[in-house]
């Protein structure tokens, strides 16, 4: 099982590394390399808004083909739908290329990211899965962060499109490889651990489980429950679609911000990296901290703690500040990301686990379109970008107290069904 594990991690982290390469050079050169016109915000977030749609619709797809194909063929898919991308991006003669690369982006992120975190739910137990979250979210992030700084110097070195390119093209290969002969398919775990539910022969508190679904239920009442029906659900789904209102800020706004005020392309790496690197690194701490002291508590920290550190980067004006500022804005990211995914776990059953999770991940990273849409919006009708600091700051603070007022502990030792 342990061997499982690893693989699935070390997957991951080029799950990250593939995303990482489009979130520095691309936003900062958008206007000199790509010809995106200066001030032109909502074409600048066009790339973005079709990730995050193309990505949270295939996360609900991939959940549920993940219960019919298992996760290991639904990683392959993922990985295939990447391979274009380096290419497009060395020949892209206008932004629409890099629109189109980001829409295959999505569906690679929304196939692959998923599966390698249902995949190892299906080998969890209920009280290991903070950590195991935290640890998938760390292997993906802390990717995400290498990538980069990595490609802010490859572009310094080889020019934005060939770098890019070594990159993406060295990443997504080794990743396809690695899917094919090291990664195990998990479908049977979790047919196993429905059957015992079933039958009454698991141990230890019982999760708080839905009682208004059926027990093979269809796409729609998961959906619905996700969605509305269920208050810990819906919180838990509105909290995903917010949090995403910071990353579309950071891949989209921070590269600008920061490049407008002097600083190349490496220190952007940089202070965004740091960001990356808090969030993904704390995770193993913050998984684990929720297995312990509960979900809904870091969760709603998270979101508010969030809200400060993006509104804390428009305060000072040095790279040692942003970087700061990166780092609160990273680790309160830590402390509500991998728990609001274990929360979905702690009360979705097992035969329907893989459809809520993927359900969940719809709305979380539709958050990245409807994010970077109404970013391009505020910052077109203020004429300021500064004025999305202020947007995503107020909404994760609101969202966050929905949280603590609608949601639930979900943690099956510190709140047990009946």
């Amino acid at each position: 099982m342990r061997r499982r594990t690893v693989g699935q991690a070390f997957v991951h982290h080029r799950v990250g590394l593939t995303l990482g390469m489009m979130r520095t050079v691309i936003p900062a050169l958008a206007e000199t390399e790509f010809g995106v016109p200066k001030g032109s915000f909502l074409l600048l977030t066009a790339f973005v808004v079709a990730f995050g749609f193309v990505k949270g619709t295939l996360n609900f797809v991939a959940g549920r083909l993940s219960e019919r194909l298992g996760s290991k063929t639904v990683l392959l898919l993922g990985w295939a739908a990447a391979i274009p991308i380096p290419f497009m991006i060395l020949y892209a003669p206008s932004w629409n290329w890099i629109v189109a690369a980001t829409v295959l982006l999505g569906m690679n992120q929304g196939f692959t990211w998923s599966m390698t975190q249902t995949a190892k739910l299906d080998l969890t137990r209920a009280d290991q899965r903070g950590l195991t979250v935290g640890l998938n979210e760390f292997s993906g992030y802390v990717g995400v962060a290498i990538a980069g700084i990595i490609t802010g110097y490859l572009a310094t070195a080889f020019g934005p499109r060939m770098g890019l390119f070594i990159f993406g093209a060295a990443v997504i290969m080794t990743a396809l490889i690695l899917t094919a002969l090291w990664v195990k398919e998990t479908l049977a775990w979790a047919h196993a651990e429905g059957a015992r539910h079933a039958a009454g022969q698991t141990t230890g508190p019982k999760p708080r489980f839905p009682q208004n679904i059926a027990d093979r239920p269809s796409t729609w009442e998961v959906f619905t429950l996700m969605s509305w029906r269920d208050k810990r659900m819906a919180a838990i789904s509105q909290a995903g679609l917010v949090e995403k209102f910071v990353d579309a800020l950071i891949w989209v706004v921070y590269p600008v911000y920061l490049y407008e005020r002097g600083l190349n392309l490496a220190h952007i790496g940089w202070v965004i990296g740091v960001y990356g690197f808090v969030w993904g690194g704390s995770q193993f701490f913050t998984g684990r901290l929720s297995d312990r002291i509960g979900r809904q508590k870091p969760i709603v920290w998270g979101m508010w703690l969030c809200g400060v550190g993006v509104g804390m980067m428009l305060m000072g004006a040095s790279v040692l500040w942003w970087s700061f500022s990166a780092a609160v804005t990273g680790f309160g990211m830590a402390l509500l990301y991998p728990n609001l995914s274990a929360a979905v776990a702690d009360i979705a059953h097992p035969n329907w686990r893989g459809s809520a999770i993927g359900i969940y991940r719809f709305w979380r990273d539709l958050g990245y379109g409807i994010g970077a849409l109404a970013l391009g919006l505020v910052a077109n009708i203020s004429g300021t970008i500064n004025s999305g600091f202020w947007f995503v700051v107020s909404a994760m603070l609101i969202s966050g107290s929905i949280v603590w007022v609608w949601g639930e502990e979900t943690h099956p030792r510190l709140n047990p069904a009946a």
